[in-house]
């Protein structure tokens, strides 16, 4: 009895061990199926990616103008790491970079006007004391937010002689500020996407500025008001965008061409952003900025606070 015991334990025994280094083979086997970043894919988006959640400092309205430590620190507190500014004054580029400094932030670019107003420094300034100070500001990129407009009315829209102005004014300011180690980006409201005498504002600037000289920065909710898919013109002008706007809006905005939209906190909208998100960063846009035009429904800080917590849990 004893020894058939014994015998029937050894079976066990070598049955278990077979079994394991069975289990063990085909846990190998899986390894090798499966891409070494299995894990890292579980993460949120920009967990994964490495990539900073931005904001644009238009957002904050006057509050960023009224106190910009204050206002900086709880942005960071939020969990922002980089900023966009949205202007400045010649005499304030010290005081933003500490104030930026100071929280922790990053400027990574920086949008102007084609004019100086207001004390307010404009891209057609001189390039070399213009560069300097966005160096100082640490920022390599700059944005033409708007179109060169011949009528200043604020109703007329866009003519195609305006958009082929503002071509031209980009390829050359983009040549003296590519010379100065600087980018120049065009950033899209829903004008551009208007028909105009068989084309569109946006098809005469992707097609008229040269890419080595001029990047776009898209935002999305406008595209989006303009009854567009922020996905299919990422494929229809692939390596043109690098940085975005990620702007949410209301079902309730109309399809128009007119600066109107109805915006609201990224992720309460109707756009999809794991889908526009990963296309755009397949399509090498790698900064990525939560703007909001107002009216607000609650504090502006609530707001981006909202925003930043849906995108930091995206998939």
């Amino acid at each position: 009895m004893l020894k058939n015991m014994s015998r029937m334990n050894n079976v066990i025994l070598r049955r278990r061990a077979i079994l394991g280094q069975s289990l063990a083979g085909f846990a190998a086997l899986l390894a090798d199926a499966l891409p070494i970043n299995t894990l890292a894919n579980t993460q949120p988006f920009f967990a994964r990616t490495g990539l900073p959640i931005g904001l644009q400092l238009y957002t904050l309205g006057e509050i960023a103008s009224s106190d910009l430590n204050g206002a900086l620190t709880k942005v960071a507190r939020i969990g922002f790491k980089t900023i966009e500014l949205a202007g400045f004054q010649a005499d304030q580029v010290v005081s933003m970079r500490e104030a930026a400094d100071r929280a922790g932030l990053h400027i990574t670019s920086v949008h102007l006007g084609p004019e100086a107003t207001d004390g307010y420094v404009g891209l057609g300034n001189d390039s070399g004391p213009l560069a300097t100070s966005i160096h100082k500001l640490g920022a390599p990129v700059v944005v033409l937010p708007a179109p060169l407009l011949r009528y200043s009315d604020g109703k007329s829209p866009p003519t195609l002689d305006d958009w082929k102005r503002t071509a031209a004014f980009l390829n050359e300011r983009g040549a003296a500020l590519r010379r100065e180690g600087l980018l120049l980006a065009y950033h899209n409201h829903n004008p551009e996407f208007a028909p105009i005498e068989g084309t569109t504002g946006f098809d005469v600037l992707a097609r008229e500025t040269d890419p080595k000289l001029v990047i776009f920065e898209m935002d999305a909710g406008w595209v989006r008001a303009a009854g567009l898919d922020p996905v299919a013109l990422l494929s229809r002008y692939p390596g043109r965008f690098r940085l975005m706007h990620v702007k949410d809006i209301s079902a309730s905005t109309r399809t128009n061409f007119e600066w109107s939209m109805e915006s609201t906190e990224v992720g309460r909208g109707i756009i999809d952003w794991p889908h526009v998100i990963a296309a755009a960063y397949k399509a090498g846009v790698t900064q990525y900025f939560v703007e909001q035009e107002p009216p607000f429904k609650k504090d502006r800080f609530a707001s981006i606070a909202d925003s930043f917590g849906y995108l930091s849990s995206m998939p």
